[in-house]
């Protein structure tokens, strides 16, 4: 899609909205439609059969993308075998012919769809049931229906490699052939005309790019074209071309992978793959002496020609196949063994601990408060009930896009419980307060990316964020975004410092860690100052924040971790308690990694640390203030919860999504 934008292609998108959350800025034109209620099986599709026969007609696109999502949900809630999957599967029939029908209408020479491409495909199977997200091979295998107006030569048609063929109901040959959904982007770029994915390791699928026109279409190709090349020759000839490109993009990702990557791949395979790479390029070296320099080219030379352009696909198709089995065999081939041993162990973990909560909460739990224990009852009860639908939303088929939210949601109900407790005994707490205002601004981060998008003036093309910088304006704005990181780091360090002065009391040890902590948070505005418009004429700034500062920031983190070390061993333990001695080192890690933290964090770390620190510090004061009430010295079961969810909700802040590219 990036490549589509980025190369002057015009695309035109219609129907699952999740397109639009994927790929905002990517589409020429845009018709979403709300796809989470999987009960709905028309809304998606209504709107795509509302736009897409008059789009046809129209020549303002060269990408169409029209997604129905009717048959899919139909799969997951009524099944395979069921009416409204047979409807559907109806209504799509008929939505196909028409579509054909207007292409063919609209393909005569100089018409508008003279060399479209239609292509009808499902990104997955299902099982009878309607589920898929398995390995089965009814889930991974789907089909892919091209259709073009114009038939490839029998010349073209006869070198390719049909898994099948059969005889329809109407007598007619029908040949089924498989591909790899590796090789489903390589191709489509390569009938596209534009670049090959980087990470992409399939190879161009000749059934598919056969269909193309401009494959096969005998043209002269500059004074040096052999005149009496056929449609067979030409296609071999542009399959090869393309080929050569693929393998080289293959090689370079090959290249880059292995500089890389910590793991890689075996020095003796890496070597097989680079041996066959310059064999193929050593065979389309020897293939091309064979194109004929004129219109008189020899007999023996066209011969020649033509069976050295099979070798040549051959070995380019080699290459391919070969790192594509290589890959496949590092990156999606698992030791079921050592995963099973880990997950036994990682239940064996669970018991225990359970098991030893319940005998710590039976010891500790004395046996004349009977009241205090029926109240923590019924914050178990409420506990269990929120990870139950924690656990059941894991069930949803939009959960990996919706889990920070849920996370978030289910905190508020915890906030909005304690508060309403709180009020109801009439002892309002204002933590609990602070901790529902914290919530808000937790979703508001999740919301509009503030993790990734906050620092860049484009953030105010989400539409969140165009809202308010409209009411202040776009210049306003940015220069908010830019200062809004360096006041929250100021908030942070503060606290930080504050607990650091009442933490430790041994003289040289606090005056450094304070020095220290000092300096790298002032390298850090250093080095987020030269990052931004406002100081790029200073040269100071930019010399010493760009690659000076984080080192300064790492140098005296790894320096107050060794003096903590030294001090841990040395100094004399016995005026001190264990709990003092506990405090003290924690505030002195804390001190040494937060500015480290913050700096990999980027400008949203601030706003996550303060998010961090004050969600921290209600649940520690409700907590001891629930332990104060009751009597027990057991931990609030409500309060665990909490910091589980305030948990999942950092990892969104922080820019992450449960997604490859968002890790």
């Amino acid at each position: 899609m990036h490549q589509l934008v980025k190369n002057g292609k015009r695309v035109v998108m219609m129907g699952d909205d999740t397109w639009i959350q994927l790929y905002p800025e990517h589409f020429n034109k845009s018709f979403p439609y709300p796809s989470f209620n999987v009960k709905d099986l028309d809304t998606v599709d209504n709107g795509v059969i509302e736009h897409l026969l008059p789009s046809l007609h129209n020549n303002d696109w060269d990408v169409l993308i029209a997604h129905f999502l009717g048959v899919d949900h139909a799969g997951h809630i009524f099944g395979v075998d069921s009416i409204p999957m047979i409807q559907k599967l109806e209504q799509y029939n008929k939505i196909l012919e028409g579509v054909i029908d207007t292409l063919r209408s609209l393909s005569k020479p100089g018409g508008t769809h003279e060399n479209t491409l239609l292509l009808v495909m499902g990104d997955h199977g299902q099982t009878l049931n309607g589920d898929h997200g398995g390995g089965t091979a009814e889930e991974v295998e789907t089909s892919l229906f091209a259709w073009s107006p114009k038939t490839p030569p029998d010349a073209v048609l006869s070198v390719l490699d049909h898994s099948s063929c059969n005889v329809d109901l109407h007598g007619e040959e029908v040949c089924i052939s498989t591909m790899q959904q590796l090789d489903f982007a390589a191709t489509i770029s390569a009938l596209l005309g534009i670049p090959f994915p980087f990470g992409s390791i399939g190879r161009v699928n000749p059934e598919l790019y056969a269909l193309s026109t401009g494959t096969w279409v005998n043209q002269k190709m500059g004074t040096d074209a052999c005149t009496s090349q056929n449609d067979l020759e030409a296609w071999m000839r542009r399959y090869a071309e393309v080929l050569c490109v693929n393998c080289w993009q293959v090689k370079r990702y090959i290249d880059q992978y292995s500089a890389t990557s910590v793991i890689g791949f075996p020095s003796e395979d890496l070597q097989h793959i680079t041996n066959l790479y310059s064999r193929a390029l050593e065979n389309w070296s020897a293939s091309q002496r064979f194109t004929c320099s004129s219109g008189t080219g020899s007999q023996e030379k066209l011969e020649g020609k033509g069976s050295a352009l099979p070798q040549q696909i051959d070995a380019y198709i080699d290459f391919l196949q070969t790192f594509a089995k290589l890959a496949r065999s590092a990156w999606t081939e698992f030791d079921l063994w050592s995963m099973g041993i880990g997950l036994l162990l990682m239940i064996l973990s669970v018991i225990i601990q359970a098991y030893t909560l319940v005998k710590l909460n039976t010891i500790c739990q004395p046996s004349d408060q009977k009241s205090a224990s029926s109240s923590i009852i019924r914050k178990l009860v409420f506990a269990f009930a929120l990870v139950a639908i924690r656990a059941a939303s894991f069930l949803s088929n939009s959960y990996i896009l919706a889990e920070g939210r849920v996370a978030n949601f289910l905190l508020a109900t915890s906030c909005i419980n304690s508060v309403w407790h709180s009020m109801v005994k009439g002892k309002f707490s204002v933590e609990n307060l602070v901790f529902l205002l914290l919530n808000i601004f937790a979703r508001f981060g999740i919301e509009i990316g503030m993790s990734k998008q906050l620092p860049a003036p484009a953030i105010t093309k989400d539409h969140s964020v165009s809202a308010i910088c409209k009411i202040f304006g776009v210049n306003s704005c940015n220069i908010l975004l830019e200062i809004f990181p360096i006041v929250s780091l100021a908030f942070v360090a503060y606290i930080i410092l504050k607990c650091l002065s009442h933490a430790i009391c041994q003289r040289f040890l606090k005056y450094f860690v304070l020095c220290g902590t000092m300096v790298s948070y002032l390298s850090i505005v250093f080095h987020w100052a030269s990052e931004t418009t406002l100081f790029s004429h200073a040269g100071i700034v930019q010399e010493f924040g760009r690659s000076l500062a984080p080192c300064f920031v790492y140098a005296i983190g790894g320096l107050s971790l060794a003096i903590s070390m030294l001090y841990r061993i040395f100094s004399p333990s016995d005026h001190l308690k264990v709990n003092k001695r506990i405090t003290i080192l924690a505030a002195v890690m804390l001190c040494s990694w937060s500015p480290t933290i913050l700096v990999l964090l980027g400008k949203q770390g601030p706003f996550v640390a303060l998010i961090c620190m004050t969600g921290a510090w209600c649940i520690i004061k409700l907590q001891q203030k629930c332990q104060r009430e009751s009597g027990l010295s057991v931990a609030d079961p409500v309060s665990v919860i909490q910091w589980s969810f305030l948990a999942v909700c950092l990892f969104y802040l922080t820019g992450h999504w449960c997604t490859f590219d968002g890790l």
